[in-house]
C-alpha cells in the first residue's frame, strides 16, 4: 500500500511538474538567401536543442518548419511566440488571418519574439501590432540593415542580461528602429556605436533617411535588441542580429537569446544565464539548400 501511494504520488509529482511548464512555439520561415545565412530552420531547431540542455525543467517545446504555421489551439497554449523567418510581405505572421490570431494571444499576455528580418513586418500590415508587442520593429524608410562590426560591452540591469559577457559579432545589425513614443517599458538591451560605413549605401528602402545619417554621424548608441513590456503582463523581444548562422556559435550571443526566450515566457531567467554547448557539428546541422545549391537565387532586400 505505502508502495503504491508513493508511486501515485511520483505520477501526481511528475504530472504537475509538465503542468507547470511553459510552452515556447518556435516557427522558422522557408529558406530564403545564400549558404549559412537566413538558416532559420537550423537556427531554430539549434536554439530549441540548448533551450532544452539549459532549461528544460521550465519549458515545453513545439516547433513548426519552413514557414508551417501552429494550430489555434497551440497557441492559445503558448506562453511565447518565437519567429526567425524573412519579413516584410512575406512575413509568416502577416498572411492570412495570422495577425488577429497572434493578436488574440497576445491581449492575454503571450510573449512575442523575433529574431532578425522578422522584425520587420510592413507599415500597412503588422508595424503597429508588432509596436505594441514587442517595442518596437524595422520600419523602411527610417530603419537600416548594415553588415558592421558591433561590440557590446555594457548590458542592462534586466534578466535577458544575466549572465551574458562582452562580445562582438560581424552581422546584419539592423538599427533605428521604429520604437514605441518615448521608449515606454522599452529597455535596450544591446547597443553600439555604428561606424560611418553603415551609412555608405545610398538612401533607399532599408539603408538610409536624413535622421539616421545624423544620428550616425554624431556616433548615437545604436539599438540592435530591445526588451518591452506591455499592458496586461505580456512581454516582447526583438533582436536584429541573425543574418549568419555562424553567428549562434557565439555563446554570449546564444545565451542572451536563450535567456530572452525564457523571459519573455515569463520562466525564471538563471541567475547565470541560459547554459549551452554546441559543436561544429551542432552549427552544421539541419543547414537548408540555398541559392547557388539547386535553388534559384533571391532578390536581395
Amino acid at each position: 500500500m505505502k508502495f503504491l501511494l508513493y508511486s501515485l504520488a511520483l505520477v501526481f509529482a511528475a504530472t504537475a511538474s509538465a503542468a507547470d511548464k511553459k510552452l515556447v512555439v518556435m516557427i522558422a520561415g522557408k529558406p530564403s538567401h545564400g549558404p549559412g545565412q537566413h538558416e532559420h530552420n537550423a537556427g531554430i531547431l539549434l536554439l530549441k536543442k540548448c533551450l532544452e540542455q539549459g532549461a528544460a525543467d521550465q519549458v515545453e517545446i513545439k516547433h513548426h518548419l519552413n514557414g508551417e504555421w501552429p494550430s489555434a489551439d497551440e497557441l492559445a497554449k503558448a506562453a511565447t511566440v518565437v519567429i526567425y523567418s524573412d519579413g516584410g510581405k512575406g512575413h509568416p505572421a502577416l498572411q492570412a488571418d495570422r495577425l488577429q490570431q497572434l493578436d488574440k494571444e497576445m491581449k492575454r499576455g503571450c510573449g512575442f519574439l523575433t529574431l532578425h528580418y522578422a522584425v520587420e513586418p510592413t507599415i500597412e500590415l503588422g508595424g503597429k501590432e508588432f509596436i505594441d508587442w514587442m517595442g518596437g520593429c524595422f520600419e523602411i524608410n527610417w530603419s537600416v540593415n548594415p553588415h558592421w562590426d558591433a561590440s557590446f560591452s555594457e548590458f542592462p540591469a534586466h534578466p535577458i542580461s544575466s549572465g551574458v559577457k562582452p562580445f562582438g559579432t560581424n552581422d546584419e545589425w539592423y538599427f533605428y528602429m521604429r520604437f514605441r513614443k518615448g521608449m515606454d517599458r522599452v529597455t535596450p538591451v544591446l547597443s553600439a556605436v555604428a561606424p560611418d560605413s553603415t551609412m555608405s549605401r545610398p538612401d533607399g528602402h532599408h539603408s538610409g533617411n536624413p535622421t539616421v545619417r545624423e544620428s550616425v554621424k554624431n556616433k548615437e548608441k545604436q539599438h540592435v535588441a530591445w526588451a518591452a513590456e506591455r499592458d496586461g503582463g505580456g512581454r516582447g523581444f526583438g533582436f536584429t542580429g541573425g543574418h549568419y548562422h555562424q553567428g549562434w556559435g557565439n555563446d554570449e550571443q546564444r545565451k542572451l537569446v536563450l535567456n530572452a526566450i525564457l523571459w519573455t515566457a515569463q520562466a525564471n531567467v538563471p541567475a547565470t544565464g541560459v547554459a549551452s554547448t554546441i559543436t561544429e557539428a551542432d552549427l552544421k546541422a539541419n543547414l537548408d539548400l540555398k541559392p547557388g545549391q539547386g535553388l534559384p537565387e533571391k532578390p536581395k532586400k
